[in-house]
């Protein structure tokens, strides 16, 4: 193998590694291109997915787990925010379409396990995986957001929503070169929804994004600093490798205790 090339990312490999290799588990990180509030990049989403994927695959492939981590889909719901320049949005109706043909090629090369590593609250992939359950038995398909491994708010005061203090801290810790001094950033401060069911949760309905706020963060991101993203990136990428290394070495037809 050439030096440097990480055994477990699809796209550093080639035919000759990959053809003789029995991967177990699949991993495809999924993010979104969107506004950050004014201080964080337009990838944030899928600098965040793609490196805890392809950390947790390091950590699970060094125990033994033949894992292997697709390119990221840089492309999520923002279905509300169709009016906000350049955020890209890809429909449910389109992700399921994608997601159907990437499960396809697992079951035709025998890979059984896949595990989605979202990076984007308006991604949502519970209703597919229910549909890709009949559609192909044989792969059993799950999803999680990175971020919910562990509560947040042992790290951060105000870990935030969107762009505010988590995303900022953490991107801080993988790319500062893409993020604008916090002066720079707005407040993050945001609206809800006045009807009461809205407002507590029980009713779900698309935000209209530039009526909640003004410069696209939800969530305080001035606390934020490298530290404590490192800190709670570290956690994460533990946690999602110890998954990854119980999901490979077990039996699909011995998942229940």
């Amino acid at each position: 193998m050439a030096q440097n090339v990480r055994p477990y990312v699809l796209a550093d490999n080639n035919w000759k590694s990959v053809k003789d290799t029995d991967y177990k588990v699949a991993i495809l990180p999924w993010g979104a291109t969107e506004a950050h509030n004014y201080h964080l990049p337009y990838a944030t989403d899928n600098i965040l997915s793609e490196n805890v994927a392809i950390a947790a695959a390091a950590l699970a492939w060094s125990k033994g787990a033949k894992t292997i981590v697709l390119p990221t889909i840089p492309f999520g719901v923002n279905t509300g925010q169709m009016d906000v320049k350049l955020c890209m949005n890809m429909s449910p109706s389109t992700q399921y379409a994608v997601l159907k043909d990437v499960v396809e090629v697992l079951a035709a090369h025998n890979i059984g396990k896949l595990v989605i590593v979202n990076g984007h609250g308006g991604n949502n992939f519970k209703q597919f995986i229910r549909e890709l359950s009949i559609a192909f038995p044989q792969v059993f398909v799950c999803a999680l957001h990175w971020w919910n491994t562990t509560d947040a708010k042992d790290y951060f005061k105000e870990p935030g929503d969107h762009a505010g203090e988590l995303e900022t801290a953490v991107v801080m810790h993988l790319t500062p070169e893409l993020v604008l001094p916090l002066e720079e950033a707005g407040s993050g401060e945001a609206k809800s929804f006045k009807i009461k069911g809205l407002k507590e949760g029980w009713v779900t309905a698309q935000r209209q994004w530039t009526k909640v706020t003004e410069d696209t963060g939800v969530g305080n991101p001035t606390l934020a600093n490298k530290e404590n993203g490192k800190a709670f990136f570290d956690i994460s990428v533990q946690n999602i490798g110890e998954f990854l290394e119980s999901l490979a070495a077990t039996d699909l037809n011995e998942m229940y205790e």
